[in-house]
C-alpha cells in the first residue's frame, strides 16, 4: 500500500508506481469522485478525462501510408521518406 502525506499548502507527492498505473505525470490533471464502498466513504483517483482528446488522432492528417501496414519496417521506410522531404 502506499501512502501520500500533505504538506502545509496541501500539496502532496504520489509515488512513481502510482503515477506510473494511473498513466500520468506532471501538471496531469486528476478528478476525484466520492463513492461508498462497504458502507465506507472513500475517494475515487482516475485521470481527467480530457488528457488523451486532445492528441488523439491529431496526426491523422500527417498519416499518408493508405494500406494500414504498421510494421517496424513500414514506420522506419515512412520516418526516412519524411527526413528527405526537408
Amino acid at each position: 500500500m502506499s501512502k501520500i502525506k500533505l504538506t502545509a499548502k496541501r500539496q502532496a507527492t504520489f509515488p512513481s508506481k502510482v503515477c506510473q498505473e494511473l498513466g500520468v505525470a506532471p501538471g496531469d490533471e486528476l478528478e476525484l469522485k466520492p463513492a461508498k464502498v462497504r458502507g465506507e466513504s472513500v475517494w475515487i483517483l482516475k485521470p481527467a478525462s480530457k488528457r488523451h482528446s486532445k492528441w488523439i488522432g491529431s496526426l491523422n492528417r500527417y498519416a499518408t501510408n493508405a494500406d494500414g501496414d504498421h510494421s517496424m519496417e513500414s514506420i522506419r521506410k515512412n520516418v526516412a521518406q519524411g527526413r528527405s522531404k526537408r
